[in-house]
């Protein structure tokens, strides 16, 4: 098989990362999932964007074995496919990972994201968690999936539908979509709030936050079942 829907989404999602201006060098990753396939496509580790083409793609099944493709996958597939297994059956089908400055920066300071204004309402019900420190096990054995596992273990405390994104500590901003357009889009958003969120804190480090029903009109306007925001 060519899995041609799948490799096209994944380059495109993945140049589009540089567009918006989200990774340096190559520092971040996209990946498609085809749920029926149960197999994924993720970028080739290393690969300049401006020179990716969907051939290039590494098509990955949910065992971590390469289906299709002559390059190596993206050293970080262990955790795309972690959160895949995790959350595919609930219409999750991209996963971002970048080393956007302003949420890297959260990330570097072992803090949550706070909901502060109603550009972050738009786009998450509540904070945007970090993870807890790594053990010298996890990181020393299989880093990679462990640190899928410890963004799974912050799914007991949110809604991985309703705050769709976490940050590795010490580390940066993985974002999930139901396509890979939507992911990027939410992890362009994450970086934009967390710029914002840097400001104000700057400004005011006891900044109180949204309240609890500014949060809910503006996530639910957006995403409740009577959303109004946008064209249908």
């Amino acid at each position: 098989m060519n899995y041609k829907n799948i490799r096209e989404e994944c380059v495109a999602a993945n140049k589009e990362l540089q567009s918006l201006g989200l990774i340096d060098i190559t520092f971040g990753n996209v990946s498609v999932l085809d749920p029926a396939a149960g197999v994924f496509a993720i970028k080739p580790s290393g690969v300049p964007y401006d020179a990716l083409t969907p051939e290039q793609m590494v098509i990955v099944d949910l065992e971590g074995k390469i289906v299709e493709g002559d390059l190596r996958p993206s050293s970080d597939e262990p955790t795309h496919r972690r959160l895949f297994i995790e959350l595919g059956d609930k219409g999750i089908t991209s996963v971002v990972h970048t080393h956007s400055r302003n949420a890297v920066g959260f990330a570097q300071a072992e803090r949550s994201i706070p909901c502060l204004g109603t550009t972050h309402c738009d786009y998450f019900r509540g904070a945007v968690p970090v993870t807890r420190p790594m053990t010298v096990e996890e990181v020393e054995g299989a880093y990679e999936w462990e640190t899928g596992n410890v963004i799974v273990e912050l799914f007991s405390e949110v809604n991985p539908l309703e705050v769709t994104a976490a940050l590795v500590r010490n580390h940066g901003p993985f974002v999930w979509g139901k396509n890979g357009a939507k992911a990027v889009e939410t992890a362009f958003a994450l970086e934009i709030v967390a710029d914002m969120a840097a400001k104000t804190l700057a400004l005011n480090p006891s900044a109180a936050g949204a309240p609890a029903h500014l949060l809910k009109k503006h996530y639910d306007r957006k995403h409740g079942p009577g959303a109004y925001y946008g064209q249908k």
